[in-house]
């Protein structure tokens, strides 16, 4: 049976993994804390680990040689990430920052290897979770590079209300303070830039704010700008 993890509604990156699979998993994990600001891992490290957060948000980023941040992922409590290579031994091609404090169970990719021999079953829902992971990064390109910034504000916007989207009437709020300057990153663009396009969008009555938190006011404003394929949001989340 999938175990659909959720909390307010948002739906975390193991749902395909059965409540018995998952506790396997965490049965191999040993347990590691991480302050605020502090880094999991680099770009260049050996990527021989996957990583399970227990408590906290991790920042998944990638550095140009313009010294331009650009945010992958954030990924939060629930959530299983990491970076394996079956056939080589592999290095990390971005960093992990810990977004505000965690507690971290990590995963070896020996015991996880030895696990996957011994449950079959396991080593399918473990496929299929990779392939999640490939689907998002591909949709999330497909947004960039596609529908210029103002299509991916718009899908990161989407993004943003499914992780941590509550419903308050006919709108959605998103739950969490996300700065312009984050949302600059997550898009690749200046605040500047994000900042005119969140002032049109707000003209047209599409969001609004509230003590800080972000309101989705017309999200199908939002999906016909960025020509949303209306994907499940185990792969639609930021």
């Amino acid at each position: 049976m999938m175990n659909i993890q959720q909390q307010s509604g948002q739906v975390y990156n193991t749902a395909y993994f059965s409540e018995s699979n998952l506790a396997k998993i965490k049965e191999i994990m040993y347990e590691t804390k991480l302050e605020a600001g502090s880094h999991l891992f680099w770009e260049g490290d050996c990527a021989d680990k996957l990583y399970y957060i227990k408590q906290g948000r991790v920042k998944i980023t990638k550095t140009g040689d313009d010294g331009k941040t650009f945010i992958l992922y954030v990924y939060g409590e629930g959530d299983l990430f990491g970076q394996l290579d079956g056939f080589r031994e592999s290095l990390h091609s971005f960093d992990a920052e810990a977004a505000e404090d965690c507690v971290i169970g990590v995963i070896q990719q020996k015991d996880l290897e030895v696990l996957l021999w011994q449950h079959g079953d396991l080593a399918v829902e473990f496929m299929k979770w990779m392939g999640l992971l490939h689907r998002m990064t591909q949709t999330k390109f497909r947004d960039i590079m596609m529908f210029g910034k103002p299509g991916a504000l718009c899908s990161t916007l989407i993004r943003l209300s499914n992780t941590y989207g509550e419903a308050r009437g006919d709108h959605t709020v998103i739950a969490r303070r996300i700065t312009n300057s984050e949302l600059a990153d997550m898009i690749g663009a200046t605040r500047e830039s994000v900042n005119r396009m969140l002032s049109d969008l707000r003209r047209k009555d599409v969001v609004d704010m509230d003590n800080g938190l972000m309101v989705i006011k017309n999200i199908d404003y939002l999906k016909d700008l960025c020509q949303c394929e209306n994907c499940p949001k185990d792969m639609c989340r930021i």
